[in-house]
């Protein structure tokens, strides 16, 4: 069960914005999806790896990080309440973020979910900033006061896109970005947030924090323009929370902050920090891949491209990918998720591609992941009020 909104400590905006956005461009080295996130006083963009499922914002802090509005988390705070803190750590370095003070400050452990490396933190608190929009153009920017999120070390920054300090965290919990930001704006702002990956790296994604609608550009005709939101093969499925945490540390009875939706038969989560462009990963133990997707396809497998197992060929190409046999998630009340050659197949080369699902190995933490290959030019809107996810088939 969520915590109330209203007991989030980040203080609110005098202006009423509907809906925020952050940009999204994916690594092309490490195929990670990074924003820029604006941090203090005076306000300086930070670099971040987008993580989906992740508890809450951490940021390494060690070097580097001066802000006049910088806050410590004082152990017994309501804000380290609020983050369920695990625990307090005397301050007896020189001040510095995380030390700035003779009390006992909380401790909240970031986890890079890239290396699913769990490192000390301490909490902390400061100004943020996002640019507004109407859904079709952007406007100024707002900002929120005391944010809450982890200071971390650069022992934690690890195997990061180049630039990269630190994690965004999307996570379905109250010191989740969306939850802070739906706290701090108001009954006018939706809870909700909805995500759209870029599958190039010289094309842009998005995040919109709050209402729609979701003005999008044509590709063939950018002069137009198609509110996502209003499509009429928009679909809904149901949100799930599940109860055992899928964090790398956590403590006994603590809840995923990941999201969960049912199909007919198993729980699925989504995660594309997690997974980055590593596609499904698929535990043999419960799931076998019916060879038959391949049956009718007339192309040559080729060596298997680590981590992935089955490779080919493929010469024909459509605006959706390669020309392969498409695949479906189908979710509870009949509801599909169509998914085409651009996000079943992973091109390794101009004439190679994988099929983008992975073994989950002997003891996975949930049955089917979706990674973020899936979700790529794909709208997925998460309405955290009504407990439901509503997904679009691919923009392309």
């Amino acid at each position: 069960m969520l915590v109330l909104v209203s007991l989030c400590q980040a203080q609110k905006s005098a202006s009423k914005p509907k809906a925020l956005l952050l940009p999204i461009s994916k690594d092309p080295s490490t195929v990670q999806y990074i924003t820029r996130l604006n941090f203090g006083t005076p306000s300086v963009p930070k670099t971040l790896v987008v993580d989906l499922g992740g508890r809450y914002t951490w940021i390494d802090c060690a070097e580097g990080y001066k802000s006049s509005t910088y806050k410590p988390g004082i152990c017994g705070s309501a804000p380290c309440s609020l983050a369920e803190s695990d625990g307090c750590n005397k301050c007896l370095s020189a001040p510095k973020p995380g030390c700035t003070t003779k009390n006992s400050i909380c401790v909240i452990n970031p986890e890079n979910t890239v290396t699913e490396h769990v490192d000390f933190g301490e909490l902390a608190m400061d100004k943020i900033s996002l640019q507004s929009t109407d859904g079709s153009k952007p406007g100024p920017l707002d900002s929120v006061s005391d944010f809450i999120f982890s200071c971390a070390t650069d022992m934690l920054v690890i195997d990061f896109a180049r630039g990269a300090k630190g994690m965004l965290g999307l996570g379905r919990n109250p010191v989740g970005l969306p939850t802070q930001l739906a706290s701090a704006f108001g009954g006018g702002f939706r809870h909700k947030f909805a995500i759209c990956l870029p599958s190039k790296p010289k094309t842009n994604g998005v995040i919109f924090f709050g209402d729609s609608p979701y003005i999008f550009h044509q590709i063939d005709n950018k002069s137009m323009t198609i509110d996502v939101s209003s499509l009429p093969r928009l679909a809904y499925t149901k949100l799930y929370i599940n109860p055992v945490s899928t964090a790398g540390a956590s403590r006994k009875g603590e809840q995923s902050t990941e999201y969960f939706v049912r199909p007919k038969t198993d729980s699925h989560k989504l995660d594309p920090a997690f997974h980055q462009q590593q596609g499904i990963r698929w535990n043999k133990n419960k799931h076998t891949f019916d060879e038959a997707f391949f049956a009718n396809w007339n192309e040559s497998r080729v060596k298997p491209v680590k981590p992935f197992k089955d490779c080919y060929t493929a010469t024909v190409r459509t605006p959706l990918g390669v020309a392969v046999p498409d695949l479906a998630f189908v979710f509870e009340n009949n509801v599909k998720w169509d998914i085409y050659g651009a996000n079943s197949m992973v091109e390794i080369s101009r004439d190679v591609h994988c099929l983008g699902f992975l073994d989950g190995g002997s003891n996975p933490r949930t049955s089917i992941v979706i990674g973020a290959h899936q979700l790529e030019d794909n709208l997925l809107q998460f309405d955290l009020a009504a407990s439901k996810l509503a997904f679009t088939e691919t923009l392309l």
